[in-house]
Order: C-alpha cells, then sequence, then structure tokens
C-alpha cells in the first residue's frame, strides 16, 4: 500500500513544527540567536513542509511564529549556510547575476508562492521583529495577528537592496501603490499598533495573549467547511486580477461543485434543525464524499 504522505512533527532546518487538534499545523522559526534570520535550506525546509501540508488532509490551518524577541528578520546576511535535518544541502546563490536570479525564482519567492498558493489557511502569528523576509511572508499568509511589541516593515533600502521576494506586490495590495511608495521609499518600521491602522494585520494583543488568539482563529477556521473555504481562498485571490464577468464564471465554476457536497447538505441540515452545523465528515470519515443528487435545497427527483 502507498504510504501516504503526511507533515512531520519535529525539527527542520530554522524552525521547528506542532500538530495540534484539529489539524492545526504550528510553525515556529527557531533560530534565536540571529533573531530567526532565514537561510536557503531553511526556506527550501519550509517549502517541503508546504507541499506536505497541502497533500495532508489532516491539516486544516497553518499558523507560523517565531521563538524569541522575533518572528523572522530577514536574511542572515552572514551566513547562507545551515544544516537540515530532512532534505540536502542547498546553494543560495547570488554568487553572481545568475545565480541570484536562480536563488531568487527557485527559493525565496518559491516560498511565498508556496503559501500564497496552499489551499489551508495561514497565520501569522507575529511576535517581535518581522523584517525585510520575514515581512514579506507575513503579508503572504492570510491572516495576520501582531503582539502589541511587534516591529514590521520592509526597510530593504537601508542596505541599498530590493524586497526581491515580492515583497512590493504584495504591499500594493494591502496598500495601494501611494501608501505603499511611502511606506517602502521613507524605510518605514511601524509598530503592530500602526500596523493595525494602516490594514497590514488583523488583530493586535499583547504579548502573552498572542498564541493563545492566534489558535482561537485557526480552531475556528478548522470548524468551517474546509473544500468551500479553500476554494474561496483562491476566489479571493483571484478577484484582484480579474474582470468583473470573470469572476462571475470563475466562482459559479467553484459552486457547481461545492453545491453538491456533503458540508453543504450538513449546513442546509443544520439550519433548517436549527442547531450548530458539523461540517467536514468527509475529512473525519463521517460522510462519503459524494457529489450525487441535487443541491441540498432543492427536492430529489426520486
Amino acid at each position: 500500500m502507498e504510504e501516504k504522505m503526511s507533515v512531520k512533527e519535529g525539527e527542520y532546518c530554522g524552525f521547528q513544527t506542532l500538530i495540534e487538534e484539529p489539524g492545526v499545523l504550528i510553525v515556529t522559526f527557531d533560530r534565536p540567536e540571529s533573531l530567526n534570520a532565514s537561510t536557503a535550506p531553511m526556506k527550501r525546509d519550509l517549502v517541503e513542509v508546504l507541499i506536505q501540508t497541502q497533500m495532508d488532509d489532516a491539516i486544516r490551518v497553518v499558523i507560523f511564529t517565531g521563538k524569541g524577541s522575533a518572528f523572522w528578520a530577514g536574511d542572515d546576511l552572514k551566513g547562507y549556510s545551515g544544516e537540515s535535518s530532512q532534505v540536502p544541502q542547498i546553494h543560495h546563490g547570488h554568487h553572481n547575476p545568475s545565480g541570484t536570479y536562480n536563488g531568487l525564482r527557485a527559493i525565496s519567492q518559491a516560498l511565498n508562492t508556496a503559501v500564497r498558493n496552499l489551499d489551508k489557511l495561514s497565520i501569522a502569528a507575529i511576535n517581535g521583529f518581522a523584517i525585510q523576509t520575514g515581512f514579506s511572508f507575513a503579508l503572504a499568509c492570510d491572516f495576520r495577528i501582531a503582539s502589541q511589541s511587534a516591529k514590521m516593515g520592509s526597510a530593504t533600502l537601508r542596505f541599498g537592496l530590493l524586497p526581491d521576494e515580492g515583497g512590493q506586490w504584495l504591499l500594493v495590495q494591502h496598500l495601494g501603490v501611494a501608501k505603499a511608495m511611502d511606506f517602502m521609499m521613507r524605510k518605514r518600521i511601524v509598530d503592530g499598533e500602526t500596523a493595525h491602522e494602516l490594514g497590514l494585520v488583523h488583530e493586535v494583543v499583547p504579548d502573552d495573549r498572542l498564541m493563545d488568539a492566534a489558535l482561537e482563529l485557526a480552531r475556528e477556521l478548522a470548524g468551517g467547511p474546509q473544500v468551500a473555504m479553500r476554494m474561496l481562498k483562491r476566489s479571493i485571490h483571484l478577484a484582484a486580477e480579474l474582470t468583473w464577468d470573470q469572476s462571475l464564471d470563475e466562482i459559479a465554476a467553484k459552486t457547481a461543485v461545492t453545491d453538491h457536497l456533503p458540508d453543504a447538505r450538513e449546513g442546509a441540515s443544520a439550519f433548517i434543525e436549527k442547531r450548530e452545523a458539523q461540517f467536514n465528515g468527509w475529512l473525519e470519515g463521517r460522510t462519503e464524499p459524494s457529489m450525487d443528487g441535487p443541491a441540498p435545497w432543492e427536492p430529489d427527483p426520486e
């Protein structure tokens, strides 16, 4: 029998993983001595874990956070190396112009693309410094909760560098062109409250409440109808790039699937019976993922 791909708990290069019920994967960046600054092997391990997460039905939500006083303080400019217990060593690129391009496309940009493309919802629990690479990664997540002591921004121009992981695109999506121009050109680093006012984070909580708040949100999301939520995530991302008619057609095609899934039947039944819906029976082995028959509010022709 073919072994099912699943996320492994434990230590990777620069981070650790832990799984909490119901299907919440917690990824903790674990290089506190360098403020969780990243290396190429760390990014490559993260991409691999995200691929495993995509293929693991047991995982519904992912939380990212950092150990110590930082969420993720950019790239480690002093050392691009790192040991990985899960995958072989990988070169960081940047040894020549071609290497820089390849390193960005294959590693750094691939990581932010992987978290954006992940069907499962993601939460950045920003516990401290989220700078440059760490800031763009947080922006790529679906939800952001910041501690009151959090500090975040791009500030790549302080080093004469560019936000090469796609940070400029992500910031424009959140702030618009004018505010993104001001934010990046003036090398702004903001605290959690200011980030909330700008719309960069969804919530700010006391430092000692950060993980509790992230887990509360994760469990709320994990209890929702997973197929519909995953399809809606993709539709929301696409809505910024599609025309009105394209968006209508795209959501209609997805609705042709979700209206005929067990979660839709359960949602309709729970509403009629005035009880809380128990979604995701197909994930938990309680129902078959059948798509036969009419939508749940339509009479059965038989």
